[in-house]
C-alpha cells in the first residue's frame, strides 16, 4: 500500500496526477459552495433579520474553519513530507497528533458558544431581534463545532496520503445533509416544528458530525498509508511544533479573512447598510469561484510536499506550473460569470432595487481580483507544502489585512462604489510580492534539490 502511494505521487505524469487528486476535492468544494448559497437563500426567505444575523455570524464561522483548516494544513504538509522521506513511524504519529489536536481545538469554541455569542452580536447591532437570532444560531454552531474540527483533521490526513476520494465523499455527506435538512428545520416541513434560524444551525452541525463519523470510520478501520495509534500515545513536542510550523501561520492566514469581513462591515456600515448586505452576498457567491481553486490546491499540496521530501525538483516545479495554469483558467471563467450574470446572481437573494443598483457594479469590480488571486493562492500552497508557512502568512496578510483595509477605508471617503476597488488593488500588489518571495525560495531551497529522480 505504501509503495503504491509513493509510486503515485512520485512517478505518475504530473497533469494526470493533479487532475486525479484535485478533481474529487474540487467537486466536493463545489457542493460546499452550493450549500453556502442554498443555506443563505433559505435563511433570507425566512426573514431579512435572519439573513443579517447569519451575515454577522459569518466571521466567527470563518474563524472556526480557519483553526480546523489551518491545523489540517500543518498535518497534511508534515504527513506528506514524512511519507516522501520514507519515515513511516513519524508519519503515523503526525496523523494521530492531528486528530487529537482537532478535538482540543473544539474546547475554544465550546467556551465561546456557551458564554460569548450574545455579547458578540450586541457589539455589532442594536436590534434585539438580530441579537437574539444571532445568539441562537452561533451558540449552536460553536457548541457542536467538534464535528467540523475533527472532520477537517481526518480529511487532511487522508489527503496527505494521496487519498482524495473519501474526503470528497465526506464533504458530499455533510453538504447534502445540510441542504436537505435546511428547509425542513427552518420552515417546519414533514411534521417537524419550524425552528427558524436555529434550524439552520442544527442542519449545519448535523451534516458536519455525519462527515466526521464517516471519516473517523475510514481512518480508524480502513487500510491506509498511515496508521492511527492511540494506545500508549504521548504528545511529542517536536511533532506538535512541526505541525504548527505550517499550521499556525495557516490558521492566522485563514483567520485574517474573519478580521477582514468584520473590518469591512465596520467601514461599509458607516456608508450604507446595503453595502454590508452586498459584501455578505459576495462572499457567498465567490465561493463558487474560489472553492474549486482551494480544491485544486488540496490536491497540489501533498504532491508538492511528497516531491519536496523526495528531493525531486522537476516534479515540484512542474506541479506549481500546471496548478497555476488550471487556477488561472478557473478564475478567468469566474470573472466572466460575475460580469455576465450579475443581475441573476443577485436575484437569488431577492435583492431589492437599491441592492441591484449598488450590487451590480460592486460584484463586477471585486471580480477583477480573481486572476491575481489565483496566483497568490498557488504560491501560498507551495510555501506551505515545503514547510515554510510564514511565507504564506505574509502573502495573506498583504492580501487581506495590510493592504485591503486601509485602502478600503481611504476609498470609503470618496463613495461606496470606490470601496470595492480595494479588492483588486490588494490582490495585484500581493501577487507581485509573492513572485519575489518565490524566486528567493527557488534560489535558496528548490534549486538545490537533487534532480536525479524519475520524472
Amino acid at each position: 500500500m505504501e509503495g503504491f502511494k509513493e509510486n503515485k505521487m512520485g512517478t505518475t505524469p504530473m497533469m494526470k496526477l493533479i487532475v486525479t487528486m484535485s478533481l474529487p476535492a474540487m467537486l466536493s468544494m463545489l457542493v460546499q459552495a452550493l450549500y453556502n448559497i442554498v443555506d443563505s437563500m433559505f435563511v433570507s426567505w425566512y426573514s431579512q433579520s435572519a439573513l443579517t444575523a447569519v451575515s454577522l455570524a459569518f466571521p466567527i464561522q470563518m474563524l472556526m474553519i480557519s483553526v480546523g483548516v489551518g491545523t489540517g494544513v500543518g498535518i497534511n504538509s508534515l504527513v506528506s513530507r514524512r511519507l516522501g522521506e520514507q519515515k513511516q513511524e513519524e508519519a503515523d504519529h503526525a496523523a494521530t497528533h492531528g486528530l487529537i489536536l482537532g478535538a482540543l481545538s473544539w474546547l475554544l469554541f465550546l467556551i465561546f458558544g456557551l458564554f460569548f455569542t450574545r455579547p458578540f452580536f450586541a457589539a455589532f447591532s442594536d436590534d434585539p431581534t438580530i441579537i437574539a437570532m444571532g445568539d441562537q444560531y452561533l451558540s449552536i454552531a460553536c457548541v457542536f463545532s467538534f464535528g467540523i474540527l475533527i472532520e477537517v483533521a481526518a480529511e487532511k490526513t487522508l489527503q496527505a496520503t494521496g487519498n482524495m476520494i473519501f474526503p470528497m465523499i465526506a464533504q458530499l455527506i455533510g453538504a447534502i445533509t445540510n441542504i436537505i435538512l435546511d428547509p425542513i428545520f427552518i420552515f417546519g416541513w414533514m411534521g417537524i416544528p419550524s425552528m427558524g434560524i436555529a434550524g439552520a444551525a442544527i442542519a449545519t452541525v448535523t451534516g458536519q458530525i455525519l462527515s466526521m463519523i464517516f471519516l473517523l470510520g475510514i481512518l480508524l478501520f480502513g487500510n491506509h498509508a498511515v496508521n492511527i495509534r492511540f494506545k500508549n500515545f504521548r504528545f511529542r513536542a517536536k511533532t506538535v511544533k512541526d505541525i504548527y510550523a505550517v499550521g499556525f501561520p495557516s490558521i492566522i492566514m485563514q483567520s485574517i479573512g474573519s478580521v477582514l469581513v468584520m473590518g469591512l462591515n465596520a467601514i461599509l456600515g458607516t456608508i450604507s447598510e446595503t453595502g454590508v448586505a452586498i459584501l455578505g452576498v459576495y462572499y457567498k457567491l465567490q465561493s463558487f469561484v474560489f472553492m474549486p481553486v482551494f480544491g485544486l490546491t488540496q490536491g497540489m499540496m501533498p504532491i508538492m510536499g511528497y516531491n519536496y521530501g523526495a528531493r525531486n525538483k522537476k516534479r515540484l516545479v512542474s506541479s506549481l506550473k500546471l496548478g497555476s495554469i488550471i487556477a488561472l483558467i478557473i478564475m478567468a471563467v469566474g470573472t466572466l460569470l460575475f460580469w455576465g450574470l450579475t443581475e441573476p446572481l443577485l436575484s437569488i437573494f431577492r435583492a431589492d432595487a437599491q441592492m441591484m443598483t449598488d450590487g451590480i457594479p460592486a460584484l463586477r469590480i471585486i471580480s477583477l481580483c480573481f486572476i491575481p488571486a489565483a496566483m497568490g493562492i498557488t504560491f501560498s500552497t507551495i510555501f506551505q507544502a515545503v514547510g515554510m508557512g510564514f511565507k504564506s502568512l505574509l502573502i495573506s496578510l498583504l492580501r487581506q489585512l495590510i493592504l485591503i483595509l486601509p485602502v478600503a477605508y481611504f476609498l470609503s471617503k470618496i463613495g461606496l462604489v470606490y470601496v470595492w476597488y480595494s479588492f483588486p488593488i490588494a490582490e495585484a500588489v500581493s501577487f507581485i510580492v509573492s513572485i519575489f518571495i518565490y524566486l528567493h525560495l527557488y534560489e535558496t531551497h528548490i534549486k538545490k534539490l537533487d534532480q536525479n529522480t524519475i520524472a
